[in-house]
């Protein structure tokens, strides 16, 4: 498909799920399909948040909201200069997610939430950061999936199932419904 560059791609495509479900892995692959279509893209990912403008942040629950309204200011700004902006974050509280689509919104772009779903025994067991082995042993608290929650999306625009197709199955498949959002504020 041809694209004009010339056209405003005010979005921000927000990737929730639990920590390992794959949503960097899947974030990043999308990247790659929009840049060879030449369109403006931005990722930006929970660690790398987590390491800069957030890094005051732990991971108590108003910690976490904090953290979800950063990246969806972040996000807004960026999107506002017609970039598509990828946001790779566990934000697990739908309330949070709801204040980021606000967010976004309230500075004309549009909110594309996508599920990153893995069953909890899959996500453990990827565990690429060891996190939940430490969160098993109590070493860590509020982990999401352990003993802190996460909130399905009521309504995502998509759900993924990273257990049930590749990564590339996946970054098909969301490149596929933002193509076809063409005409109605999409890409």
């Amino acid at each position: 498909m041809n694209f004009d560059p010339n056209l405003k791609h005010q979005m921000v495509v927000w990737f929730t799920g639990l920590s390992g479900a794959g949503k960097t892995t899947l974030s990043q692959r999308v990247n790659s399909l929009l840049q060879e279509q030449s369109l403006p893209v931005i990722t930006l990912d929970g660690d790398e948040l987590r390491a800069g403008p957030c890094r005051d942040l732990g991971f108590t629950p108003e910690d976490r909201t904090e953290n979800v309204r950063r990246a969806a200011i972040l996000a807004g700004e960026q999107s506002q200069a017609g970039t598509i902006v990828l946001v790779a974050l566990i934000s697990p509280m739908r309330a949070d997610r709801d204040q980021a689509r606000r967010i976004v919104e309230s500075r004309g772009s549009t909110f594309i939430e996508v599920f990153v779903d893995a069953p909890l025994s899959v996500a453990e067991a990827r565990d690429p950061k060891g996190l939940y082995k430490r969160a098993r042993r109590g070493e860590l608290t509020h982990f999401t999936g352990i003993d802190a929650p996460y909130e399905t999306p009521d309504n995502p625009a998509l759900a993924i199932r990273t257990d049930t197709e590749s990564p590339e199955q996946s970054a098909a498949r969301v490149l596929d419904f933002l193509l076809g959002l063409n005409g109605d504020g999409g890409i």
